[in-house]
């Protein structure tokens, strides 16, 4: 193994953003993360816990390290090989860059995540977070998550239905975070089938620039529509030094949204999500309404951060910290509270 100390963590995110990190490894193999692993069990802290703490970095693009850094082992996931057969299964590795996933299937004729171009980050934090967009998400095709049990180091399965998947969260993010480290997904696509065009900003932007729309035409229009909100990484474009959306839309339950609705002005963006276990009809909020009707408009400074010009979620690094940005965050929270008694939740992991 080769541990590498005091390495920078902020060129390692979209964000830039964070100190070193005290250790850190580069995992281009299983074995590898099986490696790293036992060597974070056995190297035990100054005050005697057991075990070595250990985050999991995969593309950077939804982690803000502290200032600080992290004084522990960072494994930066780097395993890469994508692969597919003639009915449509498709397995990528969890270091993968999601969006050579996304090309490879639309390359391959093979639908059923051609909307999720542009989106930053590696394949293996796809399950995590549910991953979606227009009108799209990763819990409609995967069909199998590979993993490491970060304590006992099996390998282990999990289906569809195994992997608890919800409007951007599933078990990896909830019960079982930080106990499991995923190595590869699968996806079960559509052979040669059209592409999904049912988010109404999407349909729109396709119906004038690509009628008879492809797989191909429709990624085209989904990076068009990414760049022109700065959601794009990679670009000149200083609104990109982001996570990309800093929140996710609040789910509510509609008899709290009708409350909300009849003492505001404005009509309220909402949609229909469904109804939980005991029949409680739910409804979904626009989050960048929220802000933007909390009174923080596109491009607002606070020091050295801010709100991009082109999307009121992203919140950006203009040369700040870590400390700065998570304040900006909280005010954010604390404002839209106060006005509409809803809480937004972080949709980034903080690592400090």
């Amino acid at each position: 193994m080769n541990i590498q100390n005091n390495i920078p963590l902020a060129p390692l995110t979209t964000i830039k953003l964070g100190g070193n990190a005290s250790q850190y490894i580069t995992c281009t193999t299983n074995e590898d993360i099986v490696a790293a692993l036992k060597h974070a069990q056995e190297h035990n802290l100054p005050a005697g816990q057991a075990g070595l703490r250990v985050h999991v970095l995969g593309g950077g693009s939804n982690t803000i390290f502290a200032d600080n850094g992290f004084n522990g082992l960072i494994i930066h996931i780097q395993t890469k090989g994508i692969t597919a057969s003639a009915d449509g299964t498709l397995t990528a590795q969890a270091g993968e860059g999601w969006d050579t996933v996304v090309q490879y299937a639309i390359v391959n004729n093979l639908a059923g995540i051609e909307c999720l171009s542009g989106i930053p980050g590696s394949a293996g934090a796809t399950p995590f977070q549910n991953v979606g967009a227009y009108g799209q998400e990763v819990a409609e095709t995967i069909i199998r998550v590979d993993a490491i049990n970060r304590q006992t180091l099996e390998q282990i399965s999990f289906t569809n239905t195994d992997c608890n998947f919800a409007y951007r969260t599933s078990r990896f993010k909830t019960t079982d975070r930080d106990r499991y480290i995923i190595t590869s997904v699968t996806f079960s696509l559509t052979p040669n089938g059209t592409p999904t065009i049912k988010y109404p900003e999407l349909a729109a932007f396709v119906a004038t620039s690509a009628p008879e729309a492809s797989l191909a035409s429709v990624r085209d229009a989904v990076l068009t529509l990414r760049k022109k909100k700065s959601m794009v990484v990679g670009s000149e474009d200083p609104n990109s030094i982001s996570c990309g959306s800093f929140f996710t839309n609040p789910i509510i339950a509609l008899s709290a949204f009708n409350a909300l609705q009849q003492h505001s002005a404005d009509k309220i963006p909402n949609y229909p999500a469904g109804n939980t276990e005991d029949g409680t009809l739910l409804c979904k909020l626009s989050a960048a309404w929220l802000v933007e009707h909390a009174g923080f408009s596109k491009g607002l400074e606070r020091g050295n951060v801010g709100i991009s010009q082109n999307h009121s979620l992203a919140l950006i690094n203009k040369g700040g910290t870590t400390q700065e940005i998570l304040a900006l965050a909280q005010e954010i929270q604390d404002t839209v509270q106060t006005t509409f008694g809803v809480k937004l939740e972080m949709e980034p992991i903080v690592v400090d």
